[in-house]
């Protein structure tokens, strides 16, 4: 076999380039802005483009489509004397000629930015397709394509833009696919094609269409095309095809002028330009602007000077909002980690559909990313972050759960009107996890104290029961017996999440399953389930909790907190009860004081008998978890078990010689300290022994069980080695990583960092860009790129972890943990970030290249000014970084030297 052409940064801008991209499977590459464009984009121009569940402008695909689909992009030229040949490579004869070498391509991207050359000696033509989503408010993708003779002859070529234009709901795939066509009507305008159907299809209810899709272009200096073709079987011709088309091959007249007007047909957004002769090294170029309810389009973008104006506006942008910089000793991996940071924006964005191997769902974001999307803003954006968290409280229910449907505005969340929905263990986890990392790095203690409202719908008794009283004209805003909106604190929200969760428990005391947790594919365990791994991390969330009513009583001066009077359930059920019988009967006790409205009085709560309360609660779980399920295999191995199934037995052990383990287990209790020192280093000892997998980039998300388990989840009917049945999950090994670093196992962390990295950075392995994907297959290749909440770990853990540079009731704290090949040749390693509104960057100096454990902090400056050194870190006050500037960089530099006796 062949070495198989890699991708390289060719700068350090995080632009990086690959020869011959089309010999490659699964590959694509996204294009959005924040107005909610959203394209994908491969090597020969498919893909897709949309706004949403139900606005495609070009056909909705999927992973499999990327090689059964005709339907692409496609810019085709026409030249005399030789024929029909497409600039995207995707001809009938280029196909079925691309092993011959007879054309070479390279593809160019950088952020968002896609080119894609190709060169057909045979042919005479070379042509450079460059395609970009400007940052502006407009939902349009632009593409400049320019054609070059590189023959030693004059060529007359006439050039055809073509793409077919789907312009409706991704549901009439197979809903009515031909019955919809009957909808569309297609006009061409002086620059191009508009097709705008009068209606969407929904058999629940037809409604007026108001989008329109467009297909402009023009030349290079703005003139416009000469004619079109406006319907799919007009342009294939009889008995042709999207690849070898007959109004291309045989050159035939454009149908359609300016005016022409066509209804119920496919459409095609075909753009014929008149005919060019091209000398010997002469190029021609031409503008085309994908858009879906643009308005001045053309006037806007369609000339190759406005072109490239927007095209460097976007690369600016992008360069701007991706602050976070890395300096080590390996210059590919600081390119390459700006591609992950990304991806947290691109998640938010996108939400978790709309690239071809997220092919399920409607759109939008679900409950985890909402909070955890929030940890890379506060790394990157961290002013718009303070509003985003509290509009998202919004989302919590009364009785612990939370909405599931979220709308597209900040804060806006839909009630449930179809079938009880499931309910996830962990959601109620991740608001606070968010939460405590925000007043870190802001200090902002206050805004535990503001009022939210609850969400409301017709879902109670944590979504086992129904509120009958409950209607559309009561709204989403949970109200009280005098029925105005009832308003809580955020802390209010955050002790109701935790303390339903924690007396929501099982057989053996562990968190009860519900419909899953983190892993959603543990979703048939819901009557008798537990997850004791996310017992660990509500275990200490009860801890941060602590940490936060501490710091409230200590600054604020907070003695006494009002809450609902309803939660005095809650708490009683925290002191008494005993037994999960009893910890069930208060919380349905609870839940019953909500299942309408609830009465709106308050009382006030001692902060120092919440903390016993909360202290205790934890301390006992803790106990619970570490005394109680301990398991051990015949090799000597010792781990924590992380789940019951649904018939209450341990899932983790060994059994019959068959070794059952998860990473998930083990993540948790590292994290929150449940496990001490000496249990932890075993925990670590059996991953590396039974998860640990090299060749597919690291630690294995579970062994193989070797068995269908229908009482525990969907996951075990996967193939072993396939997404969440042993693949390695890369949110969950970062989190291993986050957990074994805050526990000062950085030796540990990195590895799991950088065997994960370094295979998603080898192509040959990987078949993926520059970033990290969702998880990696069996035969090592990246699945489900650029929309893992895994990015945000990254970031989160290098930034704050690795390089030390992180918040602590709103001061800067800098105190590394970086091994030594982590510095370069010098001996040094740098990260910039963004700090209370002041940007900083950070340089180690470690002359002697010393490791992590062998080195301590000699010497600080801030912008040439001695800083004392306290605890062994430096320490910046909320009043130093306050009197900084917002408007130049501020340079820390901190000399490591060997750690003696004293510090």
């Amino acid at each position: 076999m062949s070495k198989v052409d890699a991708w390289q940064f060719t700068g350090n801008d995080a632009t990086f380039s690959l020869k011959n991209p089309d010999l490659n499977s699964y590959l694509y590459f996204p294009l959005a802005n924040e107005a909610g464009m959203m394209s994908c984009i491969t090597p020969t121009l498919s893909g897709d483009i949309k706004t949403g569940q139900n606005s495609f402008l070009m056909t909705p695909v999927s992973a499999e489509d990327l090689h059964l689909s005709r339907s692409s992009r496609n810019f085709w030229i026409y030249k005399e004397g030789m024929g029909a040949y497409s600039a995207a490579g995707v001809s009938a004869k280029q196909i079925a000629n691309r092993d011959s070498g007879a054309e070479s391509s390279t593809l160019e991207a950088g952020l968002l930015w896609h080119k894609i050359t190709r060169e057909n000696a045979e042919f005479g033509i070379r042509s450079e397709i460059t395609s970009f989503v400007p940052c502006e408010s407009d939902t349009v993708e632009l593409s400049k394509i320019v054609i070059t003779n590189i023959s030693q002859q004059e060529a007359d070529i006439t050039p055809t833009f073509a793409v077919p234009v789907y312009g409706r709901s991704a549901d009439n795939i197979r809903s009515h696919r031909h019955v919809t066509s009957l909808l569309q009507r297609t006009e061409a305008e002086k620059y191009g094609v508009t097709v705008k159907p009068t209606m969407l299809f929904d058999e629940r209810g037809h409604s007026v269409n108001r989008n329109t899709y467009s297909v402009l272009g023009a030349q290079g200096n703005g003139q416009p095309p000469a004619g079109f073709f406006t319907d799919v079987e007009d342009f294939i011709g009889e008995g042709g095809t999207l690849d070898w088309p007959k109004a291309v091959v045989e050159n035939l007249p454009p149908k359609a002028v300016v005016g022409y007007r066509s209804e119920g047909y496919e459409a095609i957004g075909a753009l014929r330009f008149k005919k060019v002769t091209l000398a010997p090294g002469q190029k021609a170029v031409f503008i085309v602007a994908l858009c879906v309810n643009g308005r001045n389009i053309a006037e806007k973008y369609l000339s190759e000077e406005k072109f490239d104006r927007y095209l460097q506006q976007t690369k600016a942008f992008w360069q701007k909002k991706l602050n976070i910089n890395f300096h080590t000793s390996d210059r590919e991996l600081d390119l390459w980690l700006k591609w992950v940071s990304c991806e947290p924006v691109l998640r938010r964005i996108y939400g978790c559909s709309f690239l071809p191997h997220h092919d399920y769902g409607r759109g939008g974001r679900g409950w985890r990313d909402l909070w955890q999307d929030c940890i890379a803003l506060l790394l990157m954006e961290p002013e718009k972050v303070s509003e985003m968290l509290f509009q998202n409280c919004a989302g919590i229910r009364f009785d612990g759960t939370n909405a599931t449907i979220i709308g597209a505005g900040k804060g806006e969340f839909i009630a449930d009107r179809d079938n009880i929905t499931r309910v996830w263990m962990d959601h109620a986890a991740w608001p606070l996890n968010t939460v405590e990392l925000y007043i870190n790095e802001s200090g902002d203690l206050d805004f535990l104290l503001r009022e939210q409202t609850y969400f409301k719908d017709r879902l109670i008794m944590r979504g086992k029961a129904a509120d009958t009283e409950w209607g559309e004209e009561y709204g989403t805003k949970l109200q009280c017996e005098n029925k105005r909106p009832y308003l809580g604190t955020v802390i209010e929200h955050l002790l109701i999440e935790n303390m339903t969760a924690c007396l929501n428990v099982g057989r053996h005391g562990m968190l009860r399953l519900e419909n899953a947790d983190w892993n959603d594919a543990l979703d048939m365990a819901a009557q008798n389930g537990e997850s004791v791994a996310f017992s660990s991390m509500y275990c200490g969330n009860l801890k941060a909790l602590s940490a936060l009513l501490r710091r409230l009583k200590g600054d604020k001066k907070v003695t006494h907190l009002e809450l609902a009077k309803e939660m005095q359930i809650l708490f009683d059920g925290f002191k008494k009860a005993e037994t999960p019988v009893q910890k069930q009967q208060f919380l349905k006790d609870f839940c019953n004081t909500c299942r309408h409205d609830i009465s709106g009085v308050k009382r006030r709560f001692a902060v120092d008998e919440i903390i016993e309360t909360l202290d205790g609660m934890a301390q006992r779980l803790a106990v619970l978890i570490v005394e109680n399920e301990k398991v051990s295999s015949t090799e000597g191995y010792t781990w924590l078990n992380g789940y019951y199934d649904n018939d209450s037995e341990r899932v983790e052990g060994e059994k019959n010689g068959v070794v059952r383990m998860t990473l998930t287990g083990q993540v948790f209790p590292i994290m929150f300290s449940v496990s001490d020192d000496k249990l932890t280093a075993e925990m670590v000892r059996a991953a590396d022994r039974y998860l640990f997998d090299g060749s597919t980039g690291g630690y294995r998300l579970n062994t193989n069980f070797n068995e269908l388990k229908m009482n525990l989840g969907r996951q075990f009917g996967f193939a072993y080695g396939h997404k969440e049945n042993g693949a390695v999950f890369s949110h969950m090994t970062i989190m291993f990583a986050n957990a074994l670093y805050r526990r000062g196992f950085a030796h540990e962390g990195y590895k799991a960092l950088e065997t994960l990295w370094h295979h998603c950075m080898d192509f040959e392995k990987s078949r993926i860009y520059p970033g990290i994907p969702e998880y990696i297959n069996q035969r090592g290749r990246g699945m489900y790129h650029y929309l893992t909440g895994a990015a945000s770990w990254l970031m989160l853990t290098l930034v704050t972890e690795a390089f030390g540079i992180r918040g602590e009731w709103g001061n800067l704290v800098v105190s590394p943990k970086l091994l030594a090949q982590q510095f370069d040749k010098n001996g040094n390693c740098a990260c910039e970030r963004i700090f209370a509104g002041r940007k900083f960057k950070v340089v180690y100096h470690n002359p002697a290249r010393l490791d992590y454990g062998s080195y301590a902090i000699s010497n600080a400056t801030l912008d040439g000014m001695q800083k004392e050194i306290k605890n062994g870190r430096l320490e910046l006050t909320q009043e130093e970084l306050h009197a900084l500037s917002r408007d130049k960089l501020h340079i820390v530099e901190i000399l490591l030297k060997e750690k003696n006796s004293d510090d």
